[in-house]
């Protein structure tokens, strides 16, 4: 299994930004895309941004020029850096990862368990 730990949220004033993190470990797992989903109350989960392992990256229209996503492959840990933070970004920020257990030859997916933006002054 590969487990993710998210961490970096926080209370911002609108405008302010904020950097999440998210640490994917377990045993002999090559992941292939890492991503950020978020949660409002009373809403689905969508999709913030997307990247592969070989740079691709997919911005939701709301996110693009705003948020920019990033992988470090060494450390198996992928970033959301958060500007102009709005009060309607304000949500449970998940983190998402799909790749190959290597000795099993199986792919996976895990989610992480959120981490908790609120944007307000």
């Amino acid at each position: 299994q590969v487990q993710l730990v998210e961490s970096g949220g926080g209370l911002v004033q609108p405008g302010g930004s904020l950097r999440l993190s998210c640490a994917a470990s377990g045993s002999d797992f090559k992941i292939n895309v890492m991503s950020w989903y978020r949660q409002a109350p009373g809403k689905q989960r969508e999709l913030v941004a997307a990247s592969t392992t070989g740079g691709s990256t997919k911005y939701e229209g709301f996110a693009e020029g705003r948020f920019t996503i990033s992988i470090d492959i060494a450390k198996n840990t992928v970033y959301l850096q958060m500007n102009r933070l709005e009060p309607e970004d304000t949500a449970v920020y998940y983190c998402n990862a799909m790749g190959i257990l290597q000795t099993m030859g199986v792919g996976f997916g895990s989610w992480g368990q959120g981490t908790q933006v609120t944007v307000s002054s």
